[in-house]
């Protein structure tokens, strides 16, 4: 059981915040529904609507969403420790609220890419901050399976906005129909923002105090940036898998719907196709989270790293429904594989004083894979073709695995025994690999 790590003050464990966690599950589900509601429909919408047919010119949103985002994950982690979690929370759904009427009823493309700059924004506030949260709360015995849960909320809401729109579009058209369900979505996660979630940082300094002060405790934004970008060979290999994993996912949002409707496929099974990788990818993460808490961490991240460049080199090669359906799944059990346990690996390593920047500089480089991948593929798809691009990003995504298989050390040892919090800040047994530097 969970006990106190102070006399009245903050308890740390799932079952000690069982509330506060399902309340931010709903929260990220509903962050994960914003993304969603974009993925069958504004690839089409590019061609369809505003005619535009270079690859690199269609992606433009999708680089003006990850830049953004990239930059506002770094944001929200510096501004998570100085100001508290619930305040950038709260802003980043308000930053939100405009988006869905700017994409159903933009005049012109740059009124798109505006939004996509707005919805960046808000997603980097709000979906680092659930994460910074809920890492919060649970404490480091359970450090996976919490962001396994995470993730699996944000992109199951994914999938089923993702269906939902494209079913919604071939019965009502592209806009403005499909975009209602993201403006009821940010309605109803700023008012359970404002009115429910409770802060929590103090439970971040209560495990910051099990922690011997040191210099290890006492890092500037600069020392944090430079330690997970490059100096710690798990930090960093960490922030370089994640950057790919979400160039794999710019490709996956930005050109295989186009991909798919050059082969002839309706909207609806476009539909089907842009769902089926993120549910997959989204209900798998409630196993791996958990999985990575008791095999450890750098093994899931290769495997699935693999796995990912063998689903996109099937996407390359077929032509078919069966065979993309096939991919897509393979696809999502890949990226369920890296995606809760990367951001573990940051845990893990981070000490609790400055975790939240880590937690931000991580985002900062993964979500810089949308802006990466927007380039990189459009570039490719416009000079040769969308399977040419798609062949070189599944060799980037190849050669990512076998550099975390070299770099990345082991952060949590495999098989550890499980102990809970305690309040003594004794030696633990839960093998967190605060020394895999």
């Amino acid at each position: 059981m969970t006990t106190p790590v102070t006399a009245g003050g903050p308890r740390l464990g799932l079952r000690a915040n069982l509330a506060q966690f399902t309340l931010l599950v709903v929260v990220n589900a509903l962050v994960g529904g914003m993304l969603g509601q974009e993925r069958t429909v504004l690839p089409l919408l590019a061609e369809d609507v505003f005619g535009l047919t270079a690859y690199t010119t269609a992606l433009t949103y999708i680089l003006a969403f990850g830049a953004t985002k990239a930059v506002t994950n770094f944001l929200a982690g510096t501004l998570s420790d100085r100001y508290g979690r619930k305040p950038v929370l709260v802003a980043g759904w308000l930053i939100a609220l405009p988006v869905p009427a700017m994409l159903a009823w933009g005049p012109s493309w740059s009124w798109i890419v505006a939004a996509n700059v707005l919805l960046g924004a808000s997603q980097g506030l709000t979906w680092s901050t659930t994460v910074i949260m809920k890492i919060d709360l649970v404490g480091p015995a359970r450090r996976g399976l919490a962001m396994g849960f995470n993730e699996s909320a944000g992109y199951l809401a994914v999938a089923a906005t993702a269906m939902a729109t494209g079913a919604i579009a071939e019965h009502a058209g592209l806009r403005p129909a499909p975009f209602l369900l993201g403006a009821a979505y940010a309605a109803l996660a700023l008012g359970l923002s404002v009115l429910a979630v409770r802060e929590t940082q103090g439970h971040a300094r209560a495990e910051a105090a099990r922690h011997p002060a040191g210099p290890n405790a006492q890092l500037t934004t600069g020392e944090v940036a430079r330690r997970t970008g490059f100096g710690d060979r798990s930090l960093s290999a960490a922030s370089w898998a994640g950057m790919v994993n979400n160039l794999n996912d710019a490709l996956a949002w930005g050109l295989f719907p186009l991909l798919f409707a050059l082969q002839g496929l309706s909207v609806a099974q476009i539909g089907v196709l842009a769902a089926l990788y993120p549910a997959v990818w989204g209900a798998g993460q409630m196993l791996t989270g958990w999985w990575s808490d008791h095999v450890g961490r750098k093994h899931l991240i290769t495997a699935g790293m693999f796995l990912q460049a063998l689903a996109i080199g099937l996407v390359a090669a077929g032509s078919t429904f069966g065979v993309w359906s096939a991919a897509q799944v393979l696809l999502g059990i890949g990226t369920a594989l890296v995606y809760p346990t990367l951001l573990a690996v940051v845990g893990d390593v981070a000490h609790p004083a400055w975790r939240a920047r880590a937690v931000g500089v991580y985002r900062l480089w993964r979500d810089g894979g949308f802006a990466v991948g927007a380039l990189l593929a459009g570039a490719i798809a416009d000079l040769w073709s969308i399977s040419t691009a798609v062949w070189v990003v599944a060799a980037l995504t190849a050669a990512t695995g076998a550099m975390v298989a070299v770099r990345m050390r082991e952060t949590h040892p495999r098989g550890a025994a499980r102990t809970e919090e305690t309040s003594t800040g004794g030696p633990r047994r839960d093998g967190t690999g605060r020394g895999g530097r």
